[in-house]
């Protein structure tokens, strides 16, 4: 099956630049082999035909009722992953959220990371995440980011790179999650040679981390806020609120009352400890952000910052997902932890900064230009699939709004075997592991593989056409 299979050059993670199996791939391989295509491809429909029947679903436009609702696209060739390459990442993963949190507390507390002009202030407190409301405010446990999916690449030559941090309401874990009971239920037969480290204790491990929150109950209430059935990831949240066993409430659901958070009930108000919120900021609490939110609660902020309620994750932590304070993350570590990353950044251009500003014009063909609040695919520009009319357009608004930008060199991501009108096309992949800090920090083994399904495509998006796989921690030599 795979003798007609051809990398387009960079890191293939199935086969070797002399299209030999990778060390540890080899017995996969002979048994997808012995599946057959044809066998593969039905298998395949039968995997969407089963997503389908379960609901996991994404809409596109959020928050319009005339919105697509659709199957997010599924390949069903498995992507490894080392034990032992995957216990360095683990490392690195939650390196870099400590080092985030600390930078989070400071930031909204002493701000000596400003004073002493390791990261300018003025690229913090111009962030689109910047809350100066959480200036002062301590959050439960210390912990600002509970719940992070940090995206991840290997580049041309296999090396693992931080590519994004999503640190709000970071999304996909339902499909993380489904794609390994999909596998199990339709390809049961390839887990046989394979010690597959399993992800089943996600939903124990979410609602232990969120109950870590509220010290001040022994036996503390979860709720889960959602913006309703027209959020792009409603399915995920009804989803993730059903393996928790707690409730899934809208704004209107909840009221603030004698300094507390109260959730309606059939039997009058119940008291809530712990609020997993899947909306943004702006939208918490329109006393506190913006007045005109019909998703939110109001008095929500006046109970937090009383210590009456826990929120995850954490008011603010937008700024810490803004891509150009991405680019201070190994600062962060550096002087915080006094330790270097474990995983290191992709080089990024800072077009606020003058001579970077220049550099990126002069070779705006050869780079990814992102808009540092956009996401999901959103605002980007990738220089060599631009025409000329899109390199001018962006070259306006880069020059109109330079802090607005960042700029990184095209990567040539890494490509793992999947299925494109039928046969086995070389697609390029990102990882976005799950990282959950209570009082204890745990990581997904594995996490959600993003795959850009269209052929010579980079973005993996699901708005922009992206699927997913299941990806398999093993225990073997390295991949």
């Amino acid at each position: 099956m795979f003798e007609s299979y051809a990398p387009n050059g960079g890191f293939d993670e199935y086969m070797s630049p002399t299209h030999t199996p990778r060390q540890a791939m080899g017995t996969l391989m002979d048994q997808l082999g012995a599946l057959g295509l044809p066998q593969l491809n039905r298998n395949h429909q039968a995997a969407e035909k089963l997503l389908k029947r379960l609901g996991a679903t994404f809409r596109l436009n959020s928050g319009t009722e005339g919105a697509s609702e659709r199957i997010l696209p599924f390949d069903p060739l498995p992507r490894l992953i080392d034990h032992d390459d995957w216990m360095v990442l683990e490392a690195g993963l939650i390196q870099r959220l400590e080092a985030i949190d600390l930078f989070l507390a400071d930031v909204y507390g002493p701000q000596r990371i400003l004073k002493d002009g390791v990261i300018p202030a003025e690229d913090v407190f111009s962030s689109h995440g910047w809350r100066p409301e959480m200036v002062g405010v301590l959050p439960p446990l210390g912990r600002w980011c509970q719940i992070s999916g940090l995206d991840l690449i290997r580049d041309g030559e296999g090396a693992w790179r931080v590519l994004e941090d999503n640190l709000r309401c970071p999304s996909g874990v339902a499909y993380f999650l489904e794609n390994r009971r999909v596998m199990k239920q339709l390809f049961g037969g390839l887990f046989s040679s394979q010690r597959v480290t399993p992800i089943d204790d996600y939903a124990s491990q979410l609602l232990q981390t969120l109950q870590d929150m509220a010290p001040w109950s022994s036996s503390p209430t979860v709720v889960l806020l959602t913006p309703g059935v027209h959020n792009s990831a409603y399915f995920e949240h009804s989803y993730l609120a059903r393996l928790m066993g707690i409730q899934l409430v809208e704004g209107q659901d909840l009221v603030c009352s004698d300094g507390k958070v109260w959730m309606r009930s059939t039997t009058g108000l119940e008291r809530v400890d712990v609020i997993y919120r899947r909306i943004d900021d702006d939208f918490l609490d329109p006393d506190c952000f913006r007045a005109d939110s019909m998703l939110g609660v109001r008095g929500l902020m006046a109970c937090y910052r009383q210590g009456s309620i826990a929120i995850a994750n954490a008011p603010g932590t937008g700024v810490a997902d803004d891509k150009l304070i991405y680019a201070y993350v190994p600062e962060m570590i550096r002087y915080y932890l006094q330790q270097e990353p474990i995983i290191e950044n992709v080089t990024t251009y800072l077009c606020s900064r003058p001579d970077h500003l220049s550099y990126v014009l002069e070779h705006l063909p050869e780079l990814v230009v992102k808009a540092v609040s956009e996401a999901g695919g959103y605002g980007m520009l990738i220089g060599p699939h631009a025409s000329a009319q899109e390199c001018a357009e962006f070259r306006e608004r880069i020059k109109a709004d330079p802090r607005n930008y960042i700029a990184q060199p095209t990567l040539q991501l890494s490509t793992v075997p999947s299925l494109s009108n039928g046969e086995l096309y070389p697609c390029h992949v990102d990882l976005r592991p799950y990282i959950l800090r209570g009082r204890q920090s745990w990581v997904t083994p594995g996490g959600l593989t993003r795959v850009a399904l269209k052929r010579g495509s980079l973005v993996v998006n699901s708005s922009q056409g992206g699927g997913s796989k299941d990806t398999w921690v093993v225990s073997c030599s390295a991949v």
